[in-house]
């Protein structure tokens, strides 16, 4: 933390003066992550509303209502949470869930923020149960009670807190608490991205990366991308080091097919563990269902993983199934594998 923010440093800590930092650094010039609402792709009904919500709060002059961003890991969360800040010109404050373990962390936090603050949790729910009760009226009155002391001579003060805005990132929405659920005054899901927005995020990346790339070769690399863009940026630079290394650095969408190959991303976008996760429920379960606990171990994977990472897409994609007896796989999955499907199998996911 600089001088000039104010307040005192707290581990877990990322604090960021939004608006004049832009332009001043040349590694933020040189970051992937867009830093406006017009720079960002894709996402058009949340980046719609946003705009309203943003606009209206800078007219009345107020802190914009809490955000809960909720999606996938990849898709754009923290990077919309910095141009929040950004479009409102105010401090940018980041932690994660985690990283709060005591009221005391909450509080140094909270008593730090100056007026109009973005205050971004991310992993919000992780965040300690016991810790939630803090920030309840913290968001709805801006008040923090601090008992002083200990025994029967200890008391409670109230601290008045500057108007703030909290934003939380989560990928799994459904273990939030109810109460802190219903605090956030915007709520938005995030969901993977189309082909077509991906070429243009891959072909946005490609001009700040200065790699040599085409149309085809960016829809190559999108196609394969899982549907987001974290993962369509990584493979960006993996298949510039192809072109650099095997080719002339041009990257069309031979080099590209060629470098998703030799990384063993399908044309389907599935990589080794997408396959490993298919081919463990097709070949080894019979097509399923089988538990995610069981499937975690069989594929050498944490159960949070798969649920959070993996699945999404290859439910997406209709490769599997959730069903109250386990994970099943489809008649998508055997044909993705070349594997022949059990006459009983149709008849087992009923």
């Amino acid at each position: 933390m600089t001088p000039e923010h104010g307040g005192i440093r707290t581990p877990g800590v990322e604090r960021i003066q939004a608006a004049p930092a832009f332009g001043a650094d040349e590694e933020l010039d040189r970051s992937l992550r867009p830093r406006r609402l017009a720079d960002f792709v894709g996402q058009q009904a949340v980046k719609d509303q946003l705009t309203v919500f943003i606009e209206a709060a800078k007219q009345r002059g107020e802190a914009l209502d809490h955000v809960l961003l909720a999606g996938p890991p990849g898709l754009g969360k923290t990077s919309l949470a910095q141009i929040v800040a950004a479009e409102l010109a105010v401090p940018f404050v980041q932690t994660a869930g985690p990283a709060l373990e005591r009221k005391g962390d909450v509080a140094a936090f909270l008593t730090a923020l100056e007026p109009g603050s973005v205050f971004f949790v991310d992993e919000i729910h992780r965040l300690p149960r016991a810790l939630e009760e803090t920030f309840y009226p913290a968001m709805e009155d801006r008040r923090l009670p601090i008992t002083v002391g200990q025994g029967a001579g200890a008391r409670v003060v109230t601290l008045d807190l500057p108007p703030f805005t909290l934003i939380g990132a989560t990928t799994r929405a459904g273990l939030l608490t109810t109460p802190l659920r219903d605090r956030f005054g915007v709520t938005h899901r995030l969901d993977l991205y189309e082909p077509e927005d991906l070429a243009r995020i891959v072909r946005r990346s490609a001009g700040i990366l200065d790699v040599d790339i085409d149309d085809a070769g960016a829809v190559a690399i999108a196609s394969r991308s899982r549907g987001t863009p974290r993962v369509a940026n990584r493979l960006l630079k993996r298949v510039r080091d192809y072109a650099e290394v095997r080719g002339a650095g041009h990257i069309d969408r031979d080099i590209a097919e060629e470098a998703l190959d030799l990384l063993e991303v399908d044309h389907a976008g599935l990589d080794r563990l997408d396959r490993d996760i298919l081919r463990t429920i097709v070949e080894k379960f019979e097509g399923g269902p089988v538990g995610l606990s069981t499937l975690a171990v069989a594929v050498g994977e944490e159960a949070d993983t798969i649920e959070d990472v993996y699945e999404p897409y290859l439910l997406q994609q209709g490769f599997i199934k959730r069903t109250p007896r386990g994970r099943v796989a489809t008649a998508a999955a055997f044909e993705h594998l070349g594997v022949k499907r059990p006459e009983h199998h149709a008849a087992s996911l009923f």
